[in-house]
């Protein structure tokens, strides 16, 4: 049996580690089979060397988040977990979740949880065009509001710009009630709902009034140059080739270009094209432009959602329909 002690800065710093009723202890001690003891700003590890080792590392990485001031949520916990399990290392669990992407709202910072997403944020940083390709719930979209919300922050853009195809089988808007603001803002939610997270609302109102942030559908980038601007376009596996070329073109000087998109979530007419499929294939030897290719093992989502997940799995297509 070994014994390793755990030191913290300050009461609060302890407080926002443990997680409520020291929830994120006991995870530790369940996973881990290891026993946790805590007193003020001390604690110990005991348990197997490795388990104590193993706790220690997720700490460590935990304490990042808590030495800036934030709570370490239950979801933070299973993230290091799992990376822990799919043999990161310690350079590489630091390397991830020391990674801040800092936003101007109440969370202070965005981090990225998955060796995915951190060479997605990484990629964005280090190229001028990005196609990040992968299922849902990997932080795609969410990740490239972060940078962008960031880059806008630090001056580094003057403006936002957020586009989605409007409509799955090719934006035909004039078939929907209301004026334009009513017939697309159902199709842009997702892109106002990251915003929302990134900002506060009132910043975020003056910001869309002045022209600083621009959210369109993917028809209205037509004829446009985009100067000095991060421009994020969402759910591209539903844009036409002829559109994707369109949008890819836009892009201007001092400007920063993501694309997101799941391959297996088209939903255009299927005599045609994905303009997404169509660019991975022609566009894949360009240099300074940057593909991304997310799993399953990049899903960030609660544990129940991934528990119902695999329930569903497990039952098969003629389960879920309701057949017998």
């Amino acid at each position: 049996m070994a014994e390793q002690p755990f030191l913290l800065a300050n009461d609060q710093e302890a407080q926002h580690l443990f997680g409520r009723h020291d929830a994120n202890l006991r995870r530790l001690e369940e996973e881990f089979h290891v026993a946790i003891v805590g007193r003020g700003e001390r604690l110990t590890v005991r348990g197997e060397e490795a388990s104590v080792q193993q706790a220690l590392h997720v700490l460590g990485e935990l304490r990042t988040i808590a030495q800036a001031g934030q709570p370490v949520h239950r979801h933070e916990v299973e993230y290091v977990i799992k990376l822990l399990k799919n043999h990161a290392s310690e350079q590489e669990l630091a390397s991830i979740f020391q990674d801040r992407i800092e936003v101007p709202s109440r969370r202070r910072f965005v981090t990225p949880k998955t060796r995915g997403q951190k060479t997605y944020v990484e990629a964005i940083r280090a190229h001028d065009i990005v196609i990040g390709i992968g299922p849902a719930g990997t932080g795609k979209t969410y990740l490239a509001m972060a940078m962008a919300v960031s880059a806008l922050t630090t001056g580094d853009v003057a403006r936002i710009i957020l586009t989605r195809p409007a409509v799955e089988a090719g934006e035909q808007l004039g078939f929907l009630p209301g004026d334009l603001e009513a017939k697309i803002t159902p199709y842009l939610r997702p892109l106002y709902d990251a915003l929302y997270d990134m900002m506060e609302a009132e910043r975020i109102q003056r910001a869309i009034e002045r022209g600083i942030i621009e959210v369109a559908p993917l028809a209205y980038m037509r004829g446009r140059t985009l100067n000095d601007s991060f421009i994020i376009l969402d759910e591209a596996q539903n844009a036409t080739p002829e559109q994707m070329k369109m949008f890819l073109t836009r892009l201007g000087f001092d400007s920063k270009t993501v694309i997101t998109g799941d391959v297996t979530q088209i939903d255009l007419p299927k005599e045609k094209t994905s303009g997404l499929v169509q660019a991975e294939r022609l566009l894949k030897d360009i240099a300074g432009l940057a593909f991304v290719y997310f799993t399953g093992q990049d899903v960030v989502r609660h544990e129940l959602v991934q528990e119902i997940l695999k329930a569903y799995d497990r039952v098969g297509p003629t389960a879920r329909s309701g057949s017998s």
